[in-house]
């Protein structure tokens, strides 16, 4: 062969040996068996022929290089039982260069030989000496994490793949089957299925994490095919997620939960991330295997999950994790009653890993997320569904959900679920081990999306100081859905000059936006040149709406939409219409699933509806209008009367159910009834005709139920539909009285005090202190302001002549949920024993995190003690100071206060002027001292303990097990 030749051929080169033992690398060198690794300083008989081995040549890997074991002190059992001793692939000192490699030194050393030195064959020998190096640096590198592999439990997850280097995967995998090519050759076998296994698991995650990557990488705001996506790495925006307590069923209407939920401060409640999901909490004792995470329609349940599976998928978090399994309930939902084993479960939705067996899970971590458990249509019957433990076993979908999550099937998998929080008691609390709540946005998050989403800054912040100046907009920014639809509307208004009114109520915000996609159809589908098209179409939306709103659905499929005259051969018509407004998206078998992009515009689109057919005919047909809302046949209320009469049976529906279900319904339906949101109308080619209607007599209305006896939410509710009318004249009247000084308890009226609670609630200036001295010193107008409490962590009620009367409104706050209140002040009001123990109901509350009670010169006796010590046994974690001085409570209420001391968090006790002698003296410096306690502060100034009292008590500071710093 001639030297041009093996040149242009490019995969072959001849090299003699060199005098120093170095060897050629296209070349595999063979040690004897009996060869010393000094051979490397000894000269080899040069070869008598040419070689050339092809790279693609079997001839080129067979046989593999045997390496001889140097040092004699490495142990035996590294190479098994084979008389000669070879280096394992497991050892570090195989492994860690030079060791391995310390011939490749000598070679990079000397030039290539080439027999000729002309131009090209220089800078060739250049290439091949460049190549050489960075050949055996990689090998190096991958020995190293093979040998890493081989040395370490499998389970372990190796190191991520770091971003941007995908391209060298095939290279990668190449040394891993070379690795196990000659590890077959050394009759290594148990290194060989070891890494053969690695190398099986390591290919199913990479490609599991690819395709999740794919997924999860694009969000699409409020839509699932149209619109073009956007990045969600780049406008992401941290969720507040905290940790939610108990789980327990709350069915307020969720936009209620969202107003109750803005009003308070954030507390010193615990806040999780949502790549820490399982990451166990301080105080929490075991691992957690099942977190239930709650949070209503729109807030971003979905987006956590989707930016926590995109984050293992791209290496950045949760990296000890082998498989992520996000799977959607309305999926899970098309599969019936086929019955299926979890391993083709898995499969059928992750088809990516068809062929890696179910039993191997066992031996790693795996997480299944199960997303929207409030729409899941299964059964979920925890208690009737049989037993199963079996992974082989074939049995329905829901029979394998409840068992995997009671833990019978897979227990060492861990297991997510997110819900709406009316859906979390499908669950057993006790296959819970954490239950988190998502927050949405908090007041920076809501402005860091904004500028987010936003490119123009100065936009931006314009758009943010608008949404400020409504406070019903800001309250709903804390959902994330509605963030983006104020966003898309606002970001339009604001670039058109030629538009002057921007909008700041709800109905209006909604109204645009439903403007705004249909003009967007309407450039689509430039062939709908008929008008009564889109309006039809919106009149079908919307009793789509209406139906299901009135069934509690948020989920439908095609038989719901032929139900309403939707043909859903033009679903995508549909879908074009409203874009961003009703969602079309496909789950298994491709089986389409509809649901609208949030809750809130479900009952927009529901109002609408009545709303316009209520003006295409004074008589609806009983197939539009005889829909009855649950118990209460609405639609024959409405009919032959005005629209105050059909304005009036809705403010009634709203205040009779119990938890606010029409509350944004009965919103919507009034704001529509405004004459600007009559003019939006024509864009939508929607002719509602003129009335003669004034919304006066509705607000008149209003005003008197605000008079009546209301709950706190019912009267917010009803303010805000005020908002939508655009009167404020309630809510002005108060603040004038408030900015004068002029406010007095006589003078208001009903209407009035409620007008008082609600500028208190949604007042900017937060209510993180509330001082009832700066309004009304009295019962009364402590239970009038009662929702205020509520909401603030420090209440001041000291010398505000309160009685007993007061206690159980009190105690109502500290078993809310989530109790915010951590500083209650009662001191000089005559609460006697009977206020004090209505009181005690509230701190036994396990969701009471009071910390600091002050009851000084409150009446308390000995019963009032009693009491106190059995609310503070069952919930003794919480409460850190106690204060009863100036209280006739005697010597035994106070040796069982001190008895309790060792098995609570009280750091600070005051006892002054309590009626305390000196022969409790010898029991509280017992029972100080015998074991150690939180007690930091001690006051038992102002009591009768004489000498031998305060030298028993000089005696405890000396004591080891006496932690009191302070000592009066």
């Amino acid at each position: 062969m001639s030297e041009s030749s093996e040149i242009k051929d490019n995969v072959t080169t001849s090299h003699e040996d060199k005098a120093d033992g170095s060897f050629s690398p296209t070349e595999p060198h063979m040690f004897k068996e009996s060869e010393s690794v000094e051979v490397h300083q000894q000269k080899r008989v040069a070869s008598p022929v040419l070689s050339c081995v092809s790279m693609k040549s079997g001839a080129s890997m067979d046989p593999p290089i045997k390496f001889q074991q140097e040092d004699p002190s490495l142990p035996a059992d590294w190479i098994g039982s084979t008389a000669n001793t070879r280096v394992s692939v497991q050892s570090n000192w195989s492994m860690d260069p030079p060791t391995n490699f310390h011939m490749a030194d000598s070679v990079l050393e000397q030039p290539v030989e080439l027999h000729t030195q002309s131009p090209r064959k220089t800078q060739m020998a250049a290439i091949l000496r460049q190549l050489q190096r960075n050949v055996i640096t990689f090998v190096k590198k991958e020995l190293r994490k093979i040998n890493s592999v081989l040395d370490s439990d499998l389970t372990e997850c190796t190191e991520s793949q770091p971003e941007g280097e995908e391209d060298g995967l095939e290279a990668k995998e190449a040394a891993v089957k070379i690795t196990l090519h000659i590890l077959k050759s050394m009759k290594e076998q148990s290194l060989f299925d070891k890494l053969l296994k690695f190398h099986q698991i390591d290919a199913y995650q990479k490609k599991l994490k690819s395709s999740l990557k794919n997924r999860s990488q694009c969000v699409f705001e409020g839509i699932a095919k149209q619109g073009n996506p956007s990045l969600l790495k780049k406008i992401y925006t941290e969720l507040y997620i905290t940790e939610g307590g108990s789980g327990e069923v709350n069915n307020e209407h969720e936009v209620r939960q969202i107003e109750t939920t803005s009003w308070k401060p954030e507390t010193q409640e615990t806040q999780i991330k949502c790549n820490d999901i399982f990451k166990v909490l301080p105080g929490q004792n075991k691992p957690l295997r099942t977190v239930l995470t709650k949070g209503v329609a729109g807030i971003g349940k979905t987006v956590s999950v989707q930016k926590f599976v995109l984050d293992w998928a791209e290496g950045k978090a949760n990296q000890d994790v082998h498989f992520v399994f996000p799977l959607l309930f309305r999926e899970l939902n098309l599969i019936g009653k086929e019955e299926y084993t979890l391993e083709k479960l898995v499969h059928l939705f992750f088809r990516e890993i068809e062929g890696f067996k179910l039993s191997n899970f066992e031996k790693y971590k795996v997480i299944f997320i199960f997303d929207g458990l409030d729409e899941c249509r299964l059964p979920l019957d925890f208690r009737a569904n049989v037993r199963c433990s079996d992974i082989t076993e074939a049995v329905s979908v829901d029979v394998l959900l409840t068992n995997l999550i009671k833990g019978n099937l897979l227990p060492s998998a861990l297991i997510w679920i997110t819900s709406r929080p009316a859906a979390t008691s499908q669950i057993p609390p006790e296959c819970v081990d954490q239950v988190t709540e998502v927050r949405g946005f908090n007041d920076p998050q809501k402005a860091e999306y904004f500028r987010k989403r936003i490119p123009d800054q100065s936009l931006a912040n314009q758009i943010i100081t608008h949404i400020k100046s409504s406070r019903s907009l800001y309250i709903m920014c804390h959902i994330p859905v509605f963030c983006w639809i104020s966003a898309t509307v606002l970001e339009k208004m604001f670039g058109d000059k030629e538009i002057s009114h921007i909008p700041k109520s709800l109905t209006e915000m909604y109204t645009h936006f439903l403007i705004f996609q249909t003009l967007q159809m309407k450039d689509k589908y430039r062939d709908l040149s008929d008008p009564h098209l889109t309006r039809d179409n919106i009149l079908s939306l919307g009793k789509l709406a209406f139906q299901q709103l009135r069934k509690g659905f948020v989920i439908f499929y095609e038989e719901d939409l032929a139900e309403c005259g939707i043909d859903v051969k033009d679903a995508s018509l549909y879908s074009g219409l409203c874009t961003q407004i009703f969602r079309e998206e496909f789950g298994l078998y491709q089986r389409k699933v509809y649901c609208f992009v949030h809750l809130s515009f479900q009952e927009y689109l529901a109002a609408l509806f009545v709303h316009l057919q209520w003006f295409t005919t004074q008589k609806p047909s009983s197939d539009e209008f005889n829909i009855p809302f649950q118990d209460t046949d609405f639609g024959k209320l409405c009919m032959d009367s005005s629209l105050f009469d059909l304005h009036k049976s809705a403010v009634n529906q709203a205040l009779e159910s119990r938890n606010g279900h029409f509350d944004l319904f009965l919103r919507f339906l009034l704001g529509l009834s405004q004459e600007r949101n009559e003019t939006l109308f024509r864009h939508l080619s929607v002719q509602i005709g003129h009335t003669e209607h004034s919304s006066e007599d509705t607000v008149k209305y209003i005003k008197d139920k605000l008079g009546t006896s209301l709950s706190s939410e019912r009267s917010i509710n009803l303010f805000h539909c005020l908002n939508e009318l655009n009167d404020h004249s309630l809510v002005k009247e108060i603040q004038t009285f408030l900015h004068s000084g002029r406010l007095s308890m006589e003078v208001l009226s009903n209407a009035q005090w409620s007008a008082l609670v609600f500028v208190l609630l949604t007042s900017d200036e937060g209510l993180e202190i509330f001082d009832l001295r700066k309004f009304f010193k009295s019962d009364d107008c402590l239970l009038k302001l009662h929702p205020v409490v509520k909401v603030c962590q420090t209440a001041i009620l000291s010398s505000c002549k309160l009685t007993k009367k007061s206690c159980p409104a009190l105690a109502s706050v500290l078993e809310s949920n989530p109790s915010v209140l951590r500083e209650l002040d009662l001191s000089f009001n005559d609460l006697e024993d009977r206020g004090v123990k209505s009181l005690c109901s509230g701190l036994r509350s396990p969701h009471c995190k009071l910390e600091t009670l002050k009851l000084e010169f409150c009446g308390l006796r000995r019963d009032s003690c009693s009491a106190l010590v059995a609310a503070l046994k069952s919930n003794p974690s919480h409460l850190k100071e106690l204060d009863l001085s100036c209280n006739n409570i005697g010597n035994e209420a106070a040796t069982w206060l001190v008895g309790l001391l060792p098995d609570c968090g009280l750091e600070t006790l005051r006892l002054s002027s309590c009626g305390i002698t000196k022969e409790a003296c010898a029991f509280l410096t017992s029972a100080l001292s015998s074991k150690p306690c939180q007690l930091k502060k001690l006051d038992l100034s102002d009591n009768k303990l004489w000498d031998l009292g305060v030298g028993l008590f000089s005696g405890l500071l000396a004591n080891p097990n006496c932690n009191i710093e302070e000592l009066r």
